[in-house]
């Protein structure tokens, strides 16, 4: 893998890990299928230490995983998801892991490095806006996942990829790819994805669950999302009320992948979604047509996140948020806009969708 030269080397990171007995990993507020993977994909690497099968991925002493929010629909039937908690015991940890974050708001309440004193923060994540905020960080920007850092984790550790695992963390390759079809995805993503799937990772049923899966409730949320769709120059945007998922019957999953769906209107250059939270936030999901960058207005607000797939949590109301958000990516576009201009007329090949 190609991480960035401020990384700590996985041997390194390895070597504490195979020595931790308290171990408790945390990923991202409203958990995508990579978080959700890479978690579940990490405590069996850690259980698989011991040599013993059978359990759980955190049945072996101390190994916690945490998440402040629920774990998504589609993702509730992988292997050891029910053990995922959101709210880990104090205990005086060896070490606090932090998986797909790139910032430490990112990771919640549930993040509390106040408490911790000298234990050391494992940061392993794969986002260019990634803040290195671990005391020891891997943070590889080539990865397509951080599901695909945990597979060289895993060999760093000396520990072999059992199903269990394997089908955790090809979700999070291919939940975070959008089925192999982003353009970080390299001859290397999908050696990786073969070798998932040597180890008993079953693509057809993964890829059927983490991205066909869409229950009534989430088609009525998208209903009543999609009524309320506005195009404002090259930006297509909605809104998700709590109201409109009350209505609708959906639980608190985030978008559906609303905001994937909407980019693909040929007019817009970004889309985003506005959700409501029951605590007076607003989440902001973010996507982007090949030759254009969101991760930079996402980092502005707090947030991070890839080149075309990134987003924030904001504090106020979504009236607030339109107010605040929007006039920022019609900055961003225009000067992208500018500086793709500029490499056509220097006789570059510019090829923004």
């Amino acid at each position: 893998m190609n991480a960035t030269q401020t990384s700590t080397p996985l041997t390194d990171i390895a070597a504490i890990l195979r020595r931790a007995q308290r171990v408790l990993a945390i990923c991202h507020i409203s958990p995508d299928g990579d978080a959700i993977g890479s978690l579940l994909g990490f405590g069996w690497l850690m259980h698989g230490r011991s040599g013993t099968a059978g359990a759980g991925p955190t049945q072996e002493r101390g190994i916690t995983l945490a998440c402040v929010d629920n774990v998504p629909t589609p993702y509730r039937s992988l292997p050891g998801a029910t053990e995922i908690i959101s709210d880990p015991p104090d205990w005086p940890w060896d070490v606090v892991v932090a998986l797909d974050a790139s910032d430490p708001q990112r990771l919640g309440g549930l993040f509390r490095p106040d408490r911790y004193g000298k234990t050391p923060i494992i940061n392993l994540d794969h986002h260019v806006t990634n803040l290195r905020f671990g005391d020891l960080n891997y943070v590889d920007t080539q990865a397509a996942a951080t599901a695909q850092i945990m597979v060289d984790l895993a060999d760093a550790l000396g520990v072999p990829i059992g199903r269990e695992a394997a089908t955790c963390l090809l979700t999070g390759l291919v939940t975070d790819t959008l089925s192999f079809r982003t353009s970080n995805v390299t001859a290397q993503v999908m050696a990786t994805a073969l070798r998932l799937m040597e180890a008993g990772a079953n693509l057809a049923e993964i890829t059927e669950q983490a991205m066909n899966y869409k229950p009534l409730s989430m088609m009525r949320l998208w209903g009543l999302a999609l009524a309320r769709v506005r195009l404002q120059g090259e930006i297509i945007w909605t809104d998700i009320t709590g109201e409109m998922r009350a209505q609708a019957g959906a639980a608190d999953d985030g978008d559906g992948g609303l905001t994937s769906f909407l980019i693909r209107a040929p007019e817009a250059k970004v889309s985003v979604v506005f959700s409501e939270t029951p605590k007076g936030q607003v989440e902001i999901g973010f996507r982007a047509r090949p030759g254009y960058n969101v991760s930079g207005v996402a980092l502005s607000l707090g947030g991070g996140g890839h080149p075309q797939a990134a987003g924030c949590t904001i504090s106020g109301s979504l009236a607030a948020a339109h107010t605040r958000v929007l006039p920022l990516l019609r900055t961003a576009i225009d000067a992208q806009n500018g500086n793709l201009s500029v490499m056509a007329h220097m006789g570059f090949e510019v090829k923004p969708a």
